[in-house]
């Protein structure tokens, strides 16, 4: 029996799927115009630094997943110049996450108090908890 896929015809289901924002220019630039607008519930974001600020932490961060990769299957040393490594790429990332808050008008001290507030809600006791982990309250995201 054969699991053979029509890659062709994937390709027609993927066509379908996409929305016209990402397969058209002209449908991405009026979202993102829109976007650039004062939203009617008076939020305001900057998209360009929003785009910048996510492909630059995607992109970092995969850099110092790499070192550990490396370190894991493919006998990279744990040694100061690897570690120092790591910090560096650290710092890449915290400076895309710093705009990222920036793009979005948040203080970056607001997103790291309310990181503390959601995990002190998920984890009572303010110990992790497996089940917890996996079993959110409504609102939990």
């Amino acid at each position: 029996m054969s699991n053979q896929i029509d890659l062709q015809k994937y390709s027609s289901f993927v066509e379908y799927v996409t929305s016209d924002t990402s397969k058209y220019a002209y449908a991405f630039q009026e979202r993102f115009d829109k976007l650039c607008q004062t939203q009617d519930d008076g939020t305001n974001i900057n998209p360009t630094l929003l785009i910048t600020a996510g492909i630059g932490l995607s992109s970092e961060t995969g850099e110092f997943n790499e070192i550990i990769k490396k370190m894991l299957f493919q006998g990279k040393p744990l040694n100061e110049e690897n570690r120092f490594h790591m910090m560096r790429e650290l710092g890449d990332i915290i400076w895309y996450w710093t705009n990222a808050c920036r793009a979005l008008g948040y203080d970056p001290n607001e997103v790291i108090a309310e990181n503390v507030r959601k995990l002190e809600t998920r984890y009572p006791g303010g110990k992790f908890d497996a089940w917890y982990s996996e079993n959110r309250i409504d609102g939990d995201l």
